[in-house]
């Protein structure tokens, strides 16, 4: 990831992702929270079953 956008980009299409292992989705997650991190990006969800899930 090269920038904050890109962050806030790859957390709203993330749930969009098809025909990938749950292992594979923590992976990425992890790398998310990672990159947010580092690019001050705060993430409210804990798990990226968290994603895509709002009211």
């Amino acid at each position: 990831m090269t920038d904050a956008s890109h962050v806030k980009n790859a957390l709203v299409c993330f749930d969009q992702v098809q025909d990938v292992t749950d292992s594979d989705r923590n992976l990425a997650f992890v790398n998310i929270q990672k990159a947010a991190e580092h690019y001050g990006v705060h993430i409210e969800e804990e798990s990226w079953h968290d994603l895509g899930n709002k009211p």
